[in-house]
C-alpha cells in the first residue's frame, strides 16, 4: 500500500489541518512528518475552533491511529498543553496517539537560544516564532541533539550536557533570560510524554503499510519556506517539501502515493521574507479582514497578496503533485476582479521559472480575471459553483496541469467541496 502526502504549496497557512480532518475518513493512519510547534493546523468542526501543533490533524476521529514521526522536533511543554486542552474537552488521546522514538525534543535552551539569536540579527532578523525549532534542528545535524527515545536511558545525563553547552553558547549573548520559568513546565512535559507509546516509526509505519494500512502523511509550513527550496535565509529549519516525508517518516520514495497540494485562492506569508505579490494597501487589507489573516500560533497579522502562478508552478513541480485543493475561495467572493501573478519581470526580463533569489526590483506580471462576487460559504456541491468560479478553476488547472479535487468554501469541516478524488 502507497503512503499518501499533503503539503503545503505556499508561505504555510494553506489549511492543511482542515483538509486532513476532512480526508481522514479515508485513511487508517495520520502521521506528522516533519517541523516543530510553530506550525498551528486549525481545524474547526460543531462550532468550535481546534488548533493543533505538534499531534497530527486526524486524531478527533477515534477509530485512527495517529503518529509523531521522527522528522517532528517535540517540545514538551507545548505538547503537554494541547494534551491538557483536549483532555479537558473528552479527548483521551493515549491509544491513539504514538510518538517516534527518533523525534528531537525541544529543551528549554533551544528556546532561550532561539530568543537571543533573533534579538541579536537586529534589523535582518528572520520572522523566527522564537518556539526553539531552528537550534533543536541546529543540534540534531550537528549530533549533540536529545532524542524523544533518550528520556527512557540516561535522560537527566544527557539533558544537563546540552544543557551546559547551550549556557555556554547564551554567556556570548546579551540577552537576559530566566531558565528556571522553563523547565518545571519542560518536566512536567517530559512526564506527559512517557506516558504515551514510543516507538520505532519507521518499523510500527512499514509494517502497517504492508498489511494494507491507508497512510496519510501530514506536512507543517510550506514548500517555499523549505530549507532548501524555500525563498532562503527566511525559511524554516527543515524539509517541507514531498521528499521530506520520505526522511520524516522512514519510508522509501517508491511507496510514495499521491501527493495532495494545498493552497490558498491568494497568498499569505508571516514574518520576514520577500513576497512578489504582496499588497501593501488597502485591497491586501480587505483580504485579511475577511480572510482572519492572522497566525494560528503567534497571532501574527499575515501579509497579503494576489496568487503567485510562478511560485505554485515551482511548488507543484518539486512535489510531483498528483492533486490540488485549493482553499479560502470565499474570501476573494469580496472583488469584482481577481489578479493573478503569471511570471515574473527581473531587470526588464520576463520570467516564468522561480528564481535563486527573489530580488526587491523583481514585478510581478498579472492578468485579470472576473471575480465571482457572490458569498460562497453555504454551497454544498460543485454544481452550485458561479460561472466565474469556474472559469478561475479551469484557468488554474490548465496552467498547473494539476487537477484541482478539492475546493474549500468557509472555514468548517462541512464547508470543503469535494469535486472528484482520483485515489
Amino acid at each position: 500500500m502507497k503512503v499518501d502526502v499533503l503539503l503545503g504549496l505556499q508561505w504555510g497557512d494553506e489549511g492543511k489541518g482542515k483538509v486532513v480532518d476532512v480526508l481522514t475518513p479515508h485513511y487508517d493512519i495520520i502521521t506528522r512528518f516533519q517541523g516543530g510547534p510553530n506550525a498551528g493546523h486549525t481545524l474547526e468542526f460543531n462550532n468550535v475552533k481546534h488548533v493543533l501543533r505538534s499531534i497530527p490533524s486526524g486524531i478527533f476521529h477515534e477509530d485512527k491511529i495517529n503518529v509523531i514521526g521522527n522528522g517532528v522536533v517535540l517540545d514538551p511543554i507545548t505538547f503537554k498543553e494541547e494534551i491538557d486542552a483536549l483532555q479537558n474537552k473528552g479527548y483521551d488521546l493515549r491509544q491513539r496517539l504514538l510518538i517516534s522514538k527518533k523525534a528531537h525534543l525541544i529543551l528549554p535552551t533551544h528556546r532561550i537560544l532561539d530568543a537571543a539569536s533573533e534579538a541579536a540579527k537586529g534589523a535582518t532578523k528572520i520572522g523566527s516564532t522564537l518556539k526553539g525549532i531552528g537550534p533543536t534542528y541546529m543540534d540534531k545535524t550537528g549530533r549533540n541533539g536529545v532524542r524523544v527515545g533518550d528520556i527512557l536511558h540516561n535522560f537527566d545525563e544527557k539533558y544537563k550536557a546540552l544543557k551546559e553547552k547551550h549556557l555556554k553558547m547564551l554567556s556570548m549573548y546579551n540577552f537576559e533570560f530566566n531558565i528556571e520559568e522553563f523547565e518545571k513546565g519542560f518536566m512536567e512535559g517530559i512526564e506527559t510524554i512517557r506516558s504515551f507509546q514510543l516507538i520505532d516509526s519507521e518499523n510500527k509505519l512499514n509494517n502497517l503499510r504492508k498489511t494494507g494500512k491507508k497512510i496519510l502523511a501530514e506536512g507543517a509550513q510550506g514548500t517555499l519556506l523549505d530549507i532548501d527550496f524555500g525563498s532562503y535565509p527566511f525559511v524554516t529549519s527543515s524539509n517541507t517539501v514531498c521528499a521530506g516525508a520520505c526522511i520524516g517518516m522512514g519510508i522509501a520514495p517508491t511507496n510514495i502515493g499521491e501527493v495532495f497540494g494545498i493552497f490558498k485562492a491568494y497568498c499569505t506569508r508571516v514574518g520576514s521574507g520577500p513576497f512578489p505579490t504582496e499588497l501593501d494597501n488597502e485591497v491586501g487589507e480587505a483580504i485579511r479582514t475577511v480572510g482572519h489573516e492572522f497566525g494560528a500560533v503567534t497571532g501574527r497579522t499575515r501579509r497579503c497578496g494576489w496568487l503567485d502562478l510562478v511560485a505554485l508552478k515551482y511548488a507543484v513541480t518539486i512535489n510531483g503533485v498528483t492533486q490540488l485543493i485549493m482553499t479560502k475561495a470565499d474570501v476573494l467572493s469580496q472583488f469584482e476582479n481577481i489578479k493573478i501573478c503569471t511570471a515574473y519581470k527581473i531587470n526588464g526580463e520576463i520570467t516564468n521559472e522561480f528564481p535563486y533569489e527573489l530580488p526587491e526590483n523583481l514585478e510581478p506580471v498579472y492578468m485579470d480575471l472576473p471575480g465571482w462576487h457572490c458569498d460562497l460559504t453555504g454551497l454544498k456541491s460543485e454544481d452550485e459553483f458561479p460561472e466565474e468560479l469556474n472559469n478561475y478553476i479551469d484557468f488554474l488547472e490548465e496552467q498547473l496541469e494539476v487537477p484541482i479535487t478539492i475546493v474549500s468554501v468557509g472555514p468548517d469541516r462541512d464547508q470543503t467541496i469535494v469535486r472528484e478524488l482520483l485515489n
